[in-house]
Order: structure tokens, then C-alpha cells, then sequence
């Protein structure tokens, strides 16, 4: 591949993600794909195939690009304060979805059966980054730091649901407005709100800063 086509490549993949994200991949058509990249149709499918392929594409770089996040987070878990470690570590993925606003509306699509033909990609990408959530966690239940009695997995996947769900549909203030995570404000008072909630839900020793 010359170094052009990697660019085109990158370029359809850059656009697809947008569509993806804001219409789904049942709302969203090669056409439409091709005409925002400034190709056409049969460019964009010597380049990366047909829809389901370039779909399959933007869903493997998302999950490249979470899990090298990811991975870097749960590297800085271990420590001499596991609770300090939980608390970066849920700014560290409320960071990431607040930066890269895509990957959680790809995923939020697929919550509404978007793609429901697809059916390998939760197993393939999203249980091993959970499941490497909660082994990284279960020390610290084994230890006593967090309530043995916490459900690990159902703690995490809330924490998934909140970020997700403050990071595509944000909140509404007192005049009806939506705030998302471009404000400051609303922002700041969800990752106040989120760190106490998981404080609280962990038992936590200590109440955080």
C-alpha cells in the first residue's frame, strides 16, 4: 500500500466513524460515506470494501484505541493508595469518552440493536476490557479496600452506562437546555458526582477529595 492509499484509507475511516456515530451504521450508507470523504463508491471499495467491512474497520479502531487507553490507565492502578488508583482511574475513562466523544456513540448505537447483524463485537472487544477492569479491581476487594460484597462487574458496567450516556446526552438545566460535556460547569459537577457515587457504591474507606 502506498503511502496515498494508507491516506485515503485513514481518511474513509476518519469520515466513516463520524457517520457512524452520529447516524448508526443502519442509518448511515456507503454513499454517504463516499460523498464526505470526497470519493466515490468504488474508491471507497477497493480502499476498505463494503459497509459491513469498513464498519468492522471503525469498530477495530475504536477498540484499539480504548484499549491502548485503557491499558495505560490500569498500569498506573497499583500503588501505594488503591483508592486514590480507583478514583484516576474513572477520570482517566471519563477523559478518554469526553475526548473522544465517537467511541461511546458507536457503542450507544449498538445498545439500540444498530448493526444487530454484527453480533461478535461485544464478545470480541467489549467483555475483555471489563473483564480486565475487575481482575485489575479484585485485589483490592480481596484486600478489604473495597466491600467484598460489591459486584465488580455491575459497578464497572454503571460506571460505562453513566459515562456513556453524560458524554453523548449530557443533562438538562434548569431552562431545559441540554449540558453536555462541553460545559465546563456540568462537566465538572458529573465527575463530582460520579467519583462519590462509585466512592459510596465500593465502601470505600475514606470519603474522596
Amino acid at each position: 500500500m502506498t503511502s496515498a492509499d494508507g491516506g485515503q484509507v485513514a481518511l474513509i475511516i476518519e469520515v466513516a466513524t463520524r457517520l457512524f456515530a452520529a447516524l448508526g451504521y443502519d442509518g448511515t450508507s456507503t454513499r454517504q460515506i463516499a460523498e464526505a470523504a470526497g470519493m466515490n463508491i468504488a474508491t471507497v471499495n477497493y480502499h476498505v470494501g463494503g459497509k459491513r467491512e469498513l464498519y468492522l474497520a471503525v469498530m477495530e479502531r475504536a477498540h484499539q484505541v480504548e484499549k491502548a487507553a485503557l491499558d495505560q490507565a490500569l498500569d498506573r492502578l497499583p500503588g501505594d493508595d488503591p483508592v486514590v488508583a480507583i478514583h484516576r482511574l474513572v477520570d482517566d475513562y471519563l477523559d478518554f469518552c469526553v475526548d473522544n466523544p465517537e467511541i461511546p456513540a458507536l457503542w450507544m448505537h449498538r445498545w439500540l440493536s444498530d448493526a444487530s447483524d454484527i453480533t461478535e463485537l461485544e464478545r470480541a472487544y467489549v467483555q475483555p476490557l471489563v473483564t480486565s477492569v475487575a481482575a485489575a479491581l479484585r485485589p483490592a476487594a480481596e484486600s478489604g479496600v473495597i466491600d467484598g460484597a460489591v459486584d465488580l462487574e455491575y459497578t464497572i458496567w454503571t460506571v460505562i452506562w453513566s459515562v456513556h450516556g453524560f458524554a453523548k446526552g449530557g443533562v438538562l438545566d434548569a431552562e431545559g437546555r441540554r449540558r453536555g460535556p462541553g460545559d465546563r460547569a456540568a462537566l465538572r459537577r458529573f465527575r463530582a458526582h460520579l467519583h462519590l457515587t462509585l466512592h459510596r457504591t465500593l465502601a470505600l474507606p475514606e470519603e474522596p477529595a
